[in-house]
């Protein structure tokens, strides 16, 4: 039975992928800095991780066949002041350079690196030009230079690892991240306009991601960087569009002007209104298959009640 390690296991993404993994009879091992947790699911433990204070289990690292990167300080968790800038970077690119240093010493084993990275690597989308590819430069701003010396981390992986790097899209699940933001008003009877509406968000839904990630740690013709997204683009306005029609209906729109989201939000309002149109087209080319490429199905989905 081959064993997967995940670090920021205990997010939403890492939540899905390790119910997934599970569910195929893999051995999942979560390494976390908490360790308070109740007793984890069958099939499931717990290791402790800390790559603040450079603390790892190497007992547990040592049993790895792959490890899955996912920590990282949340990007739109708090207001973007110089010091939560810092806190975004230093998880993200001295975590990895952690990670991959032990790996690199200790996971004899592990011959599959699956690392995070994300779309914000890429800059402003305009309509004539054509979406981003895996090919692009990283754009100038602070959230583009994060995602540049990340996955330059990551690649030092390649020397011992067959090293996949995912950009992930705007993730849609219903326990957290944008989705619930975008719900909880539609359910109250209004719609979020933010700003024009009209900027580009490239999505992918929480199940299909956790698919992709299992995809590439299974598939050994899959290496290199992908983008982590759907073929279908949408914009803000049709994201709520869609949330508001599967809830059964008109909503009320509230306009959101980028002046007060530049003064409630910071540097951060940048990437709120910021249109990003990224391809999907290689990772498709590689063989993987959405089950939620559309964002109406995809909104369905995540709203579904769950079964008793």
């Amino acid at each position: 039975m081959k064993t997967i390690g995940i670090t920021g296991g205990t997010g939403l993404i890492g939540k899905h992928l390790s119910a997934l993994l599970t569910a195929k009879g893999l051995q999942v091992i979560i390494f976390t800095r908490r360790m308070s947790l109740k007793k984890a699911p069958r099939g499931m433990s717990y290791a402790h991780w800390d790559e603040t204070r450079k603390e790892c289990d190497l007992a547990a690292l040592r049993q790895l066949d792959a490890m899955v990167h996912l920590a990282g300080a949340g990007v739109a968790d708090k207001r973007w002041t110089d010091k939560r800038k810092q806190e975004i970077t230093d998880s993200r690119v001295k975590g990895t350079r952690f990670l991959v240093d032990l790996l690199r010493e200790h996971g004899d084993k592990c011959k599959t690196f699956i690392a995070a990275s994300a779309t914000g690597y890429y800059g402003p989308y305009h309509p004539s030009d054509e979406p981003f590819t895996e090919n692009a430069a990283p754009y100038t701003d602070f959230l583009a230079a994060t995602c540049r010396d990340w996955e330059a981390e990551s690649h030092k992986a390649e020397a011992f690892a067959r090293t996949v790097i995912l950009r992930f899209g705007i993730v849609l699940g219903k326990e957290s991240g944008a989705f619930p933001q975008f719900a909880q008003p539609v359910s109250l009877g209004v719609a979020p306009v933010l700003g024009l509406g009209n900027q580009v968000i490239s999505w992918i839904e929480v199940d299909d991601l956790a698919r992709l990630i299992s995809f590439a740690i299974e598939q050994p013709h899959v290496k290199g960087i992908y983008n982590a997204v759907t073929p279908d683009r949408v914009t803000q306005r049709g994201l709520i569009k869609a949330i508001a029609t599967a809830k059964g209906g008109y909503r009320l729109p509230v306009h959101v002007p980028a002046t007060l989201l530049k003064i409630l939000l910071g540097e951060l309002s940048t990437e709120v209104l910021k249109s990003c149109a990224v391809s999907a087209d290689k990772i498709i080319k590689a063989g993987f298959t959405f089950r939620h490429p559309h964002i109406d199905g995809a909104v369905k989905a995540i709203l579904k009640p769950e079964k008793a």
